[in-house]
């Protein structure tokens, strides 16, 4: 089974998946970093291949991703890092990244790579659903690999049945229709849409990104959700710490977590 699966059916509550951008704040510390995380209770790690044009991401994640590329991070050279990361690491790891690398490499060639080092999963934002339908699934599922999808304010309650009736593992719930970014609360018209998504009672669990930065969000996150995603603000305290270990512990207390 998928971890991905096998994390979502063991019934835990207030799940805990951070981001990082492969190839910062140093180009070799990837495997570090989840390791590190890993270590930490984290739930699950979200895998930033950088972008030269990264158009749902904020200003902090813009940065990493840019200094990445300068550091020569490459998406060949970050498969070659995961080649042994699963004699070392259980728990889910899933790619962040665009479209435009992932073609270039090729989509078959990519989904074969994420097979052989353990990647159970690949969030790709500008990736639309119909073309997601036609042409990319059949190959994810060939090679055991489950694209998630991402859902906002703006999506339709048509198409979020479509996701979850056409994804696996689990469904990306956007905060807000803006960019990544800490944010201070999730209130009003955010926890109005938490709660609209929450009573379609859809199949697939659902995990909440964007803006999670304290212990109001994450909370909020967590009471809609399975759990929460946290970039920015990590990325963010890597930058401060330049240290993976001090960079958690002070999230998670920063969450209440």
């Amino acid at each position: 089974m998928n971890r991905i699966n096998t994390l979502f059916n063991s019934n835990k509550k207030d799940l805990l998946s951070i981001y990082f951008c492969a190839g910062y704040p140093c180009l070799d510390n990837t495997v570090e970093v989840i390791k590190t995380l890993a270590q930490n209770g984290v739930s699950m790690i979200e895998i930033g291949i950088p972008f030269s044009d990264p158009m749902a991401d904020g200003v902090v994640i813009q940065n990493a991703a840019t200094q990445a590329l300068k550091n020569g991070m490459s998406l060949k050279l970050l498969f070659s890092q995961l080649k042994d990361v699963r004699q070392e690491v259980e728990i889910p790891l899933v790619f962040m990244g665009y479209l435009n690398p992932i073609l270039q490499y090729g989509f078959e060639n990519f989904c074969k790579a994420c097979a052989a080092c353990g990647i159970d999963g690949v969030i790709i934002p500008d990736l639309p659903f119909a073309e997601y339908m036609s042409e990319f699934k059949p190959i994810a599922e060939l090679y055991g690999v489950h694209i998630i999808m991402l859902i906002t304010p703006e999506t339709s309650e048509e198409r979020i049945r479509l996701i979850d009736q056409n994804t696996d593992g689990f469904i990306y719930m956007v905060s807000s229709a803006a960019t990544t970014g800490a944010q201070q609360d999730f209130e009003g018209e955010k926890e109005k849409y938490f709660e609209k998504i929450q009573n379609l009672q859809l199949h697939h669990p659902r995990m909440i990104g964007f803006g999670i930065s304290n212990k109001q969000t994450f909370e909020t996150s967590c009471k809609y959700a399975s759990g929460a995603i946290v970039g920015s603000k990590f990325v963010s305290l890597q930058a401060e710490t330049n240290d993976t270990a001090q960079a958690i512990a002070q999230l998670k207390l920063a969450l209440g977590n």
